[in-house]
């Protein structure tokens, strides 16, 4: 079976830097790739910082033609993934494996209907990754859960068993769940509660954990999710919900979620992707969902305010 070897990445904010400093460890950097140009190439080129220490990756421009990537990663906000789509066209050949890290469940389908290659599903769950200026910081890099839309042990795909392999060589954690749709749409209930209360109340993993009000806003933002979410076929529970509490235990107090950094740094969040989201699979299934319609609505006029 062929390995993989060249990497692509589109994205090295916040998730793209944790985990192309983490590859970078043990894969050859002349096999990685960042797909970049202008400002954003000569920032990359300076160095990328990650716990306070600096990595060189090759940068390689939309245009540059270098042939196709064994593996490419999108690790960009969902509202810039039309523009990376295009950026990465010529990293991708037939046999390229494309993975998204992006939140949400809609990406993938997005990168099939441009590229007219079905990625195979992936999410990043337990990383705290802090973005600041040019450096990011992490004490928990987490998992990275991926496969097909259903995985049997021992019988995984091709590609699934490609990314494995090398990610077991890259030390990268990992996991593939039986059932990825599922492990999909409970990180998008997380976010939907974790990421949506920080960017309102402004704070840090840290809250979330001691204060019994954010908890209360989280719970209530989750449960509606996970409602649409039966709705939609996939049985998320109450046990998904007390989990999603254990997860955020877990995280650096002083972390940041993505979102409550987009308002630090005032910009554009990715409230469309999560409170947008329920509320317009609650009109489709007639279920009430008030506490995500005031988040969205506060977070809108938060960003309005910039």
């Amino acid at each position: 079976m062929k390995k993989i070897e060249k990497v692509a990445i589109v994205g090295l904010g916040a998730v793209g830097a944790s985990y192309m400093s983490k590859i970078s460890e043990r894969v050859n950097t002349d096999n990685l790739r960042a797909i970049a140009y202008g400002e954003r190439a000569l920032r990359i080129k300076k160095g990328v910082m990650v716990n306070g220490k600096k990595y060189f990756f090759p940068i390689v421009a939309p245009d540059e033609e270098t042939g196709p990537a064994d593996l490419l990663i999108f690790a960009v906000k969902f509202h810039q993934l039309a523009r990376a789509i295009t950026d990465a066209g010529n990293q991708i050949g037939n046999n390229t494996i494309i993975m998204s890290l992006l939140n949400g469940f809609t990406s993938e389908d997005a990168i099939e209907n441009a590229c007219g290659v079905r990625p195979i599903f992936s999410t990043a769950i337990d990383l705290d990754a802090t973005r600041n200026g040019d450096s990011t910081v992490y004490t928990t890099l987490g998992t990275i859960q991926f496969g097909e839309v259903l995985n049997e042990k021992g019988n995984y795909s091709q590609n699934v068993t490609m990314v494995r392999d090398f990610f077991e060589t890259a030390e990268v954690a990992y996991e593939i769940p039986g059932d990825m749709k599922r492990a999909i749409w409970k990180k998008f209930m997380i976010n939907v509660g974790t990421n949506q209360t920080s960017a309102v109340l402004r704070c840090s993993y840290g809250a979330l954990q001691r204060s019994p009000e954010a908890r209360l806003v989280m719970r209530k933002a989750m449960d509606e999710a996970a409602t649409v979410a039966r709705c939609e076929g996939v049985a998320l529970n109450e046990d998904d919900i007390e989990d999603a509490f254990f997860r955020v235990s877990r995280l650096s107090p002083e972390g940041l979620t993505s979102m409550a950094q987009d308002v630090d740094a005032r910009r554009k969040t990715e409230v469309e992707l999560f409170g947008a989201t329920v509320i317009e699979l609650g009109k489709v299934h007639g279920v009430p969902v008030p506490v995500n319609e005031l988040l969205y609505s506060l977070i809108t006029t938060i960003e309005s305010s910039y």
